[in-house]
């Protein structure tokens, strides 16, 4: 297959991005706080070209990088997490730190510093915020995930086919993680052309889903069953939500990479059109993750808060307990869907 169907203003970015990324001897890749599939995907696969070309390439991400998505690295020695001595260490001695799957500096964490000490190449695919961060970019929302970005740059870089399994896998997780497993409004003919190539090129899609959505531990179960004893519905408003109180996770052993897909619980009741999962954090604050299936622009509730992410998917943390912030957000929400979904205007009384 070939992208010759690649947007011209896209493949003119992806030029200078390729320019901006060869050269190099040390570089550091990060994404945003809670990294998924998308993220790591990306690293994945822009790691494994960087290697054909003799870069040394280091991940130091600001929260640590998912268990269930290192078999996307052949060396999983490259990670060393953000405010580590192996972190610091590989950001000090970098000449080049790549951005990927988000352009905002308050969501790369602890990284977040070194954006303005580096020179920095930013790949990302949200809609872009009012802070981004500084350096060559490449900010296109109408890909379907940062992976069809890194997709694209590869094309446009030359790398010889077959790509190494370690591209393909990583360039698929992306994808098939971010669309859904191509069930959401992102996924486009095209997405599912990039799909058909990298399974001509290799990837197996059963394993692929056996390692991404058929392997959990037990303790994801028991998280499953605990949220699901604890989801709402609103009897006004076409909204179902979950809440999580401070000290569960703990207590069943489980890590923010087991709540992947709870969400969708809630969203797949019949006629929801917002649905929330609130999960209180260990220093007493709400994280926040809205999923729409409808009108409403979650994107815009989320940025409210401070947040962000796309249209249909994003999310926020708020200082607030549960309880403060279940009434703030639900307020919100509600505001939304009764003006109509399409904008989001904040009750004065929100902030």
């Amino acid at each position: 297959m070939t992208f010759h169907d690649m947007p011209p203003e896209r493949r003119r970015t992806l030029e200078e991005v390729k320019d901006a990324l060869t050269g190099h001897a040390r570089v550091v890749l990060t994404t945003h706080v809670q990294a998924d599939g998308d993220g790591t995907g990306s690293q994945g696969a822009l790691a494994a070209w960087l290697e054909t070309m003799g870069t040394e390439v280091h991940i130091v991400n600001p929260t640590p990088f998912p268990d269930m998505f290192r078999f996307l690295l052949d060396d999983p020695s490259i990670i060393a997490d953000a405010g580590t001595v192996a972190g610091e260490a590989a950001l000090r001695a970098a000449d080049l730190l790549v951005v990927l799957d988000t352009a905002e500096p308050r969501r790369t964490g602890r990284v977040a510093r070194w954006t303005k000490e580096l020179d920095v190449v930013v790949i990302d695919h949200h809609v872009r915020g009012e802070n981004v961060i500084d350096g060559v970019s490449i900010m296109d929302p109408s890909a379907s995930a940062t992976g069809e970005l890194i997709c694209d740059l590869l094309d446009v870089a030359g790398l010889r086919r077959p790509w190494p399994r370690q591209v393909l896998e990583g360039i698929y997780t992306a994808i098939v993680t971010d669309t859904g497993s191509f069930r959401f409004s992102n996924t486009t003919p095209r997405t599912h052309a990039i799909a058909g190539d990298l399974i001509a090129q290799g990837v197996d899609p059963e394993e692929m889903y056996r390692r991404i959505f058929a392997t959990v531990p037990l303790h994801r179960i028991e998280l499953l069953r605990h949220a699901l004893e604890r989801l709402r519905v609103d009897p006004d408003f076409p909204i179902s939500w979950i809440t999580l109180e401070g000290g569960v996770m703990e207590r069943l052993g489980a890590s923010s990479e087991d709540l992947d897909g709870i969400i969708e619980h809630a969203r797949s009741i019949e006629g929801t059109e917002v649905a929330i999962l609130m999960r209180e954090t260990s220093d007493g604050g709400t994280k926040v993750s809205l999923r729409s299936a409808g009108p409403v622009d979650v994107n815009a509730i989320a940025r409210h808060f401070g947040g962000g992410g796309h249209v249909k998917a994003s999310g926020a943390l708020l200082s607030e307990g549960l309880e403060v912030a279940q009434s703030r957000v639900l307020d919100a929400v509600r505001t939304a869907l009764a003006e109509g979904g399409a904008g989001f205007r904040a009750s004065r009384g929100d902030h």
